[in-house]
């Protein structure tokens, strides 16, 4: 398996600092100050390997999961493998999506969630799988898994779009704000909401798909996808952009009301590409205004304008009414790479890093004012991608570029590594 040598030295820029020499390695650096991130690597990698990873007796392969009581997630998974193409390692892309497609029904519906917990059984994986599967197929250097699971991805991705009782082309979320994966989003996802997330994920899935089709020689197939993502993202900017405020917000499909709360989900536009350059720069004004989205430790879930956006958490929730989830903030700093605001991206990507090195251990999500961590201790899941946020922004490499077939891979000369 091909590694790419890096090592650590003092610098004065700050954070994590990339160079690629004429052998095509890649060599990073570190602040002094941040003397104690090898530790964390190790601390991170440790459990991940000791805990994250463990056979699965019912399934006889061994699966990923970030979390301790052994239940395994749909887009968790995505960022999750993200962390792990840094160690060359591109398995469990496959492992566990093969469990989730022994789960599939007739129709193509496929769970959000399997484990130890009866969570996530009626409810779809959100449009990730086609993702997953071309990180994964970059990975291994062939198409050979998703060759075989081909059929299956393109009757889930059908089973997506009959979420549209309206026939106007955009999906709903059919569980809620659980389903969204924004737990506690409810002021957001109101009965059937057609999602500014969900159908910017699915205008990813089909450029995905469409890649995918090509790769194995299905013309027909490739154009269908290309055109219906045309059409969705036509679709999304129709009904959900909301000029006079310029923001995305979701619409309740049963009466055909916007539900004009500024969540954190209205910056899929930014990362799908979906947006226009003039909506996104409607966007950055609204993540840039310290009364909404710019706090201390952004970006909240929630704009602390939202009557209901809180910190912390009441009773135990996953709370997205206000806190800080780094898989938001690593989409949106991508997103805004993309529309060429990369001093942005720098400054967040860095108070990004600096939310997670502040807290002893990475956690699952944290207090937008004050920086604390919340939920699990340790957590060894999606949050980890924190650690290489800003060398992504510094080297301007994407890993969830869809036509991005170079996938970094690194190793080291201490042990934190798998």
């Amino acid at each position: 398996m091909r590694r790419i040598l890096f090592f650590f030295w003092i610098l004065s820029c700050g954070h994590i600092h990339s160079q690629v020499n004429s052998n095509n390695k890649i060599t990073i650096g570190l602040d002094s100050s941040d003397a104690k991130l090898p530790l964390r690597l190790i601390q991170l990698n440790n459990d991940i390997r000791t805990k994250g990873i463990a056979f699965s007796e019912e399934y006889q392969t061994k699966l990923l999961t970030g979390y301790a009581y052994n239940q395994y997630y749909d887009w968790d998974l995505y960022f999750e493998n993200i962390y792990l193409s840094y160690y060359g390692i591109y398995e469990y892309n496959f492992n566990n999506l093969q469990v989730f497609f022994s789960l599939q029904k007739q129709d193509g519906f496929i769970q959000r969630a399997f484990g130890t917990k009866p969570w996530g059984t009626k409810q779809m994986f959100k449009p990730f799988i086609a993702q997953i599967v071309l990180l994964g197929s970059y990975q291994a250097g062939n198409f050979q898994f998703a060759k075989e699971h081909y059929a299956q991805m393109k009757l889930y991705l059908q089973r997506w779009f009959q979420y549209d009782t309206d026939k106007n082309g955009l999906a709903y979320w059919d569980g809620g704000a659980d389903q969204s994966g924004m737990d506690n989003q409810n002021t957001r996802c109101v009965g059937k909401s057609e999602g500014v997330d969900l159908n910017c994920y699915l205008y990813r899935e089909l450029q995905a798909m469409k890649i995918i089709a090509d790769a194995l020689n299905l013309k027909d197939d490739a154009t269908m996808y290309e055109s219906h993502a045309a059409r969705l993202k036509e679709l999304i900017n129709k009904y959900l952009w909301d000029e006079k405020t310029g923001f995305y917000y979701d619409r309740n499909e049963t009466d055909g009301k916007v539900t004009y709360v500024k969540s954190v989900s209205g910056f899929t536009a930014l990362w799908s590409k979906v947006a226009s350059a003039n909506q996104a720069k409607r966007l950055v004004k609204h993540l840039t205004d310290t009364c909404e989205f710019w706090l201390p430790y952004p970006v909240p879930s929630y704009a602390k304008t939202e009557p209901d956006y809180y910190q912390g958490s009441i009773s135990g929730e996953c709370n997205w009414k206000g806190s800080t989830w780094i898989p938001t903030n690593y989409m949106i700093c991508h997103g805004l790479v993309d529309y060429g605001y990369k001093s942005l991206a720098k400054k967040l990507a860095s108070k990004t890093y600096q939310l997670v090195m502040k807290n002893t251990t990475i956690r699952e999500y944290y207090n937008a004012e004050t920086g604390q961590g919340l939920g699990m201790d340790p957590f060894y899941g999606w949050s980890s991608i924190a650690y290489f946020l800003p060398l992504e922004i510094k080297m301007k490499y994407n890993p969830t570029n869809l036509s991005n077939k170079k996938i970094i891979q690194l190793s080291k000369e201490i042990d934190i590594h798998f």
